[in-house]
C-alpha cells in the first residue's frame, strides 16, 4: 500500500454430517498441493509449522462436542495461521443504506503441526464497520465469540488435532463508512464507489489495528479456494479478487484460488476497459474522467516486466479499480488506484501496487510486524522497472521494526524509500542477473506461503559470494 497526496480528506444448519466434513477436508487436502506453508516468524515465537498466541485462553463455555466432529475434549490455549481454509460466502451489499451482510462457511484443516483450540479471524469491520456477529457455529454447534480489536476469536469447544478438519460458519452485518477519514477508506461508500478491503473474516492472527502511520496491520493465510456471491440493491459493476463465474439478476458470483484475501470495489458508474498480457486479462474499472487508458498501459507494462523478473503472474485476471479516494491499495488480482494522480507519481503508483501481486500476494508476510518484506521489495521492483527513484527525507533508520515503530512522517521514507534503496544497492553489488535470480528463487520457495525478513535476506546472501551481512547488520539488528 502507498499513501498519496490527497486534497481534502486524508488517506486513507443442522449439524454437519461427518461425510460432508470429510468431503470438504478431502477437497482442501487436494488443493493443499498448491499451497506452501512458508517459513515462520521468529518474533511470534513460531515453530516451523505454527504460531502460538499468548494471553488468556479463548476457550468459552464449551458446548458438548458434536457427534462425528474431529474436535476432541480439552484445551491447549493455542492457535496458528498454518490452517488450510476454503471460504464459501453469500453476501449482500447495499449501495443505498451502506448495509453489508455476509454468511461465510469456512472449511479448514489444521496443518500447523500441533493441536489448536481456537481460530482467529481478521476483519476491519470490527473497527470501522460496526461489526455484528449474528451467528457463529463450529461443526454445527453454536459457540460464543470474542471480538478483540479487529479479530474475531472463535473457540472450537475443544481441541482440533494436527491434520484434523472442522467447519466454521459465521454470519456478520456491518455498515460501510461514509467518509475517507482515518482508515475509513478501507470499508466505505464515497464518491459513487463502494470499496471493501479486509472485510471478510479470514484466518489470521491478532494484530493491533491502531498504528501511527498508514502501514497494513494484517497477516493473512493463503486459501486454495474462495467462492463469493454478492447480491446488490441495484445494478453495479464489481471489480473483485478472482473471476466472475456466474451472474443472475443482481447477484454475481466470483471464484478465486490461492489468494490470501478477497477484496472488491463496486460502482453503478464504472465502465470497464480491457486488454491482455499473455494469457492474463487486464481490466480497468473507472468512472468518467479517470485516465483509464493510461492506467491500463501502466498495468500491462508492470505485469509483463515484473513477471519476467520474478516469475510469471499466475492468475487469469488482473484488475485496477478507481477507488473512492485516499490511497493506493493492493489485494490479490486487484489493486485500487485513486483518481486525481498523473505524471510520474501515477506511473510509479500503478507499478508499486502491481508489484504487491508478488510481494504480499504470492509471497505473504506479517505486514504488521515485518513490513520491509513486502513494501521494500515491491517498491524496489517498481522503481527498478520505472526508473523513478527519490531520496529519503528522514534520517537513516533500522528496517526491522513493526509498523507500530515508525512515525507517520517517516514510515514511508524509511521502509519504502530507504528499504528499496538498500535492496537496489544489493542488486548493484551482486549484479543484476544474480539479484533477480535470487528474487525468483525467493518467490518460488515461498509461493502462497508466509516468508520472513530473514528468509529474504538469507536468499539474497546465498546467491552471491559477497558478504552481504555487513550491509544488513546495522539496518536489521534484531536479525544480525
Amino acid at each position: 500500500m502507498h499513501v498519496r497526496p490527497v486534497l481534502g480528506a486524508p488517506r486513507e444448519a443442522a449439524r454437519t454430517r461427518l461425510s460432508v466434513l470429510v468431503g470438504l477436508a478431502t477437497a482442501a487436502t487436494v488443493l493443499l498441493g498448491l499451497v506452501a506453508t512458508g517459513q515462520p516468524t521468529a518474533a511470534d515465537d513460531m515453530t516451523t509449522a505454527s504460531l502460538a498466541i499468548g494471553g488468556k485462553s479463548a476457550q468459552q463455555a464449551a458446548p458438548a462436542l458434536v457427534t462425528g466432529s474431529q474436535i476432541v475434549p480439552g484445551s491447549v490455549n493455542r492457535t496458528s495461521i498454518a490452517l488450510v481454509a476454503t471460504y464459501n460466502v453469500d453476501a449482500t451489499v447495499h449501495y443505498g443504506d451502506r448495509a453489508v451482510a455476509a454468511t461465510s462457511t469456512i472449511a479448514l484443516r489444521n496443518a500447523s503441526g500441533g493441536p489448536i483450540d481456537r481460530v482467529e479471524l481478521n476483519t476491519v469491520t470490527a473497527r470501522i464497520g460496526a461489526l455484528r456477529v449474528t451467528s457463529l457455529t463450529v461443526d454445527g454447534a453454536a459457540v460464543t465469540r470474542t471480538i478483540d480489536d479487529q479479530t474475531v476469536v472463535v473457540p472450537l469447544g475443544g481441541v482440533l488435532p494436527d491434520g484434523a478438519s472442522t467447519v466454521i460458519r459465521i454470519s456478520i452485518r456491518a455498515t460501510l463508512r461514509s467518509t475517507l477519514t482515518g482508515s475509513n477508506w478501507l470499508f466505505a461508500r464515497v464518491n459513487g464507489v463502494v470499496e471493501a478491503a479486509r472485510w471478510l473474516p479470514w484466518v489470521s492472527l491478532r494484530r493491533a489495528f491502531n498504528r501511527p502511520n498508514h502501514g497494513d496491520p494484517f497477516i493473512t493465510a493463503s486459501s486454495p479456494l474462495v467462492r463469493v456471491r454478492i447480491t446488490t440493491d441495484r445494478s453495479m459493476v464489481i471489480a473483485s479478487t478472482g473471476m466472475r463465474v456466474a451472474s443472475s439478476g443482481l447477484s454475481q458470483t466470483f471464484e478465486a484460488r490461492n489468494v490470501r484475501d478477497f477484496n472488491f470495489a463496486a460502482s453503478p458508474y464504472y465502465k470497464v476497459y480491457g486488454s491482455k498480457v499473455g494469457n492474463t486479462l487486464v481490466r480497468v474499472y473507472a468512472k468518467a474522467g479517470y485516465p483509464a487508458s493510461t492506467v491500463l498501459s501502466y498495468a500491462k507494462n508492470a505485469l509483463s516486466r515484473m513477471g519476467a523478473l520474478v516469475g510469471t503472474y499466475p492468475y487469469p485476471s488482473f484488475k485496477v479499480a478507481q477507488s473512492a479516494g485516499g490511497y493506493g491499495m493492493e489485494s490479490p488480482q486487484l489493486i485500487w488506484i485513486p483518481g486525481g494522480d498523473s505524471g510520474t507519481h501515477l506511473r510509479w503508483l500503478v507499478h508499486h501496487e502491481t508489484a504487491h501481486q508478488w510481494f504480499y500476494g504470492i509471497v505473504g508476510n506479517d505486514q504488521a510486524r515485518q513490513p520491509f518484506d513486502d513494501e521494500a521489495a515491491a517498491d524496489q521492483m517498481a522503481r527498478y522497472v520505472t526508473g523513478i527513484w527519490q531520496p529519503s527525507r528522514c534520517a537513516t533508520n533500522r528496517l526491522d521494526l513493526s509498523i507500530y515503530g515508525y512515525s507517520a512522517t517517516c514510515y514511508f521514507h524509511v521502509i519504502y524509500i530507504q528499504g528499496s534503496a538498500l535492496l537496489d544497492r544489493v542488486r548493484q553489488r551482486m549484479g543484476t542477473t544474480a539479484y533477480w535470480r535470487a528474487m525468483r528463487d525467493y518467490v518460488a520457495a515461498h509461493r502462497y506461503g508466509i516468508a520472513t525478513t530473514k528468509s529474504l535476506l538469507d536468499t539474497l546472501d546465498a546467491h552471491t559470494s559477497l558478504d552481504l551481512r555487513s550491509m544488513f547488520a546495522s539496518r536489521f539488528p534484531s536479525i544480525y
